[in-house]
């Protein structure tokens, strides 16, 4: 049974846990692949919201099999905090969630670090969420991570304390003040290990090997977007793992060949949080109404989000180098209103018009070449299905199609589960 694999064409935030938690109904594994508690995955359903940061999207939907891959790096005093808040929606924990031993985690002295290297940044900060997750990928490259299978070895505390000891002494070299009590952070930290241990740690890549020979579908969930890729993002604003397809490989230990379909998740326009390079990015009223009306502001950490037209030569970067197979338009709806809709269809770039993503994205010569589409007025939110969309979003529609060669086969129209229209 191959895999298929679902993830972001932007700069995340395009609406991977709605997709996924819809689909999941078709699948009987969902499996993160990467990233940290940086993600946030919100989904909608019965008049609620629930945001994820660690656990699959796969969560709330009876005898579904969700693991947490090897690539994931989790804290787990926030994965601990999520467990709480769903348990009450009757989700069965034990039954339900897996995690790999291979993956890694947040220690304390990691956020430490982290907050440590980007107030010594200043003005020239990556716009991190301070979370851990770039130092504990970090220690993983280095050899000299913590993962969750040492948890099951009887002398986890000394290799604790060892590594606790040493980024001690780096939080140090930073010479910066922070905030923070450390034995504060671990009193936490050792009682969400605590329960972190009641959840069933699995060697991942056997049990997907087995669910593939059993014929089991599966779904791989990414994290964050592909413009954020540490390889190919825009670097160095960019987060810390791999973030396009190759990354559901190393992240699960799924071969290359057993992925099948590849999902590619983009919104309507175009968002960015943090700092880092935006071409199509609006300083206008438009920018605003696209702001106010999307709600946009991140999951995870309650930034605002930067907004822009959408950028075709951002995101035909992303379908090529993830081999997107099928594509997914979410919030469509909040274009609606707008007298008229614009796709960045070029760049003119050091006196050359370019359809390719340069070197360097922050180069002040970057200028958009726009298209214009006329815009329409209905309100998706009502419509129950892809033919009563309007024709003028029907152009739109067309012409990403045309441009990318992929077909859009869904196109979100609200947050709840139940706005979403097949194409």
């Amino acid at each position: 049974m191959a895999v298929d694999l679902l993830l972001g064409l932007q700069w995340g935030d395009e609406g991977k846990g709605k997709i996924v938690d819809v689909l999941t109904s078709k699948y009987d594994v969902i499996a993160r692949f990467q990233g940290g508690p940086n993600a946030g995955h919100t989904l909608v359903f019965n008049d609620k919201k629930y945001v994820l940061h660690t656990i699959p999207s796969g969560i709330f939907h009876e005898n579904k099999i969700n693991l947490i891959g090897n690539g994931v790096v989790i804290d787990p005093v926030i994965l601990n905090k999520e467990i709480e808040k769903i348990k009450g929606e009757g989700v069965n924990i034990s039954k339900s969630l897996f995690i790999s031993r291979k993956a890694h985690l947040i220690l304390p002295t990691h956020r430490l670090i982290d907050a440590a290297s980007e107030k010594s940044k200043g003005k020239n900060k990556i716009g991190s969420t301070l979370k851990g997750i770039g130092p504990t990928y970090m220690d993983k490259t280095g050899r000299n991570g913590f993962r969750v299978g040492d948890l099951e070895n009887d002398n986890w505390e000394k290799k604790y304390s060892e590594l606790s000891k040493k980024h001690q002494q780096l939080i140090s070299f930073y010479n910066v003040e922070l905030d923070f009590s450390l034995s504060e952070l671990e009193n936490e930290f050792f009682e969400a290990i605590k329960k972190l241990r009641k959840i069933k740690f699995v060697d991942s890549e056997d049990l997907l090997f087995k669910y593939q020979d059993e014929n089991k579908s599966i779904l791989a969930e990414g994290a964050q977007g592909s413009l954020l890729d540490i390889d190919f993002g825009t670097y160095p604003f960019v987060t810390s793992s791999n973030t396009t397809a190759a990354g559901a490989c190393t992240g699960l230990g799924v071969s290359p060949n057993s992925i099948n379909d590849v999902f590619g998740i983009f919104k309507a326009y175009t968002t960015r949080v943090g700092s880092g390079p935006f071409p199509t990015e609006l300083f206008d009223n438009y920018g605003e109404k696209m702001s106010k009306v999307g709600n946009e502001f991140g999951a995870t950490t309650g930034r605002p989000r930067r907004c822009g037209w959408l950028d075709l030569v951002a995101l035909k970067y992303a379908c090529r180098i993830n081999g997107v197979t099928k594509l997914m338009m979410m919030k469509t709806d909040v274009l609606s209103g707008f007298d008229k809709v614009l796709i960045c269809t070029n760049y003119k770039y050091r006196g050359l018009i370019i359809d390719n993503l340069p070197y360097d994205l922050s180069d002040e010569s970057i200028e958009p070449i726009y298209q214009e589409f006329n815009g329409w007025s209905e309100d998706l939110r009502k419509l129950k299905n892809s033919d009563e969309l309007p024709e003028n979003l029907n152009k739109y529609i067309d012409f990403l199609e045309k441009e990318l060669n992929i077909p859009i086969v869904i196109v979100s129209v609200g947050p709840d589960r139940k706005e979403t229209l097949f194409r």
